[in-house]
């Protein structure tokens, strides 16, 4: 059984993130996704719309996600890889060459998936900002 991790805050679940979660998914049997908690994205100066608790429960009803971990800092990403026997670290393309993932590959596969075009969790809370619809 291949196991396949990735990270993200994944707040106001858009058809950006289930693009990216059906790619991951499709590299392995078995995907992990390490959601930031609320307290590590205020470390990060980052506050979600939603509470950890309801964008776990929205990840978990996804047919993709086989299991829903905390992200709680930074430097938990290689005991994550070893405790959870994962075989790749699935990430956005915006995180290519980062040091926060690449020495990952000295303990599993490291993939950078492109991310969808045209939308982001940024975007669409700008756009509900100035009123605007999807496009």
């Amino acid at each position: 059984m291949r196991r396949v991790l990735t990270y993200g805050t994944f707040d106001l679940l858009h058809y950006g993130h289930i693009r990216l979660l059906q790619r991951a998914a499709s590299l392995g049997d078995y995907l992990i996704v390490a959601l930031s908690t609320d307290e590590f994205n205020a470390s990060k100066g980052k506050r979600s719309f939603y509470p950890y608790n309801v964008r776990k429960e929205m990840l978990e009803a996804l047919r993709y996600v086989d299991l829903v971990i905390p992200e709680d800092c930074w430097e938990q990403k290689q005991s994550d890889v070893l405790d959870y026997k994962v075989d790749i670290v699935c990430m956005g393309g915006d995180w290519k060459g980062s040091p926060r993932f690449e020495y990952l590959r000295e303990f599993c596969d490291l993939v950078y998936l492109d991310r969808t075009d045209g939308i982001s969790t940024t975007e669409v809370k700008e756009r509900l900002s100035d009123g605007g619809a999807a496009r």
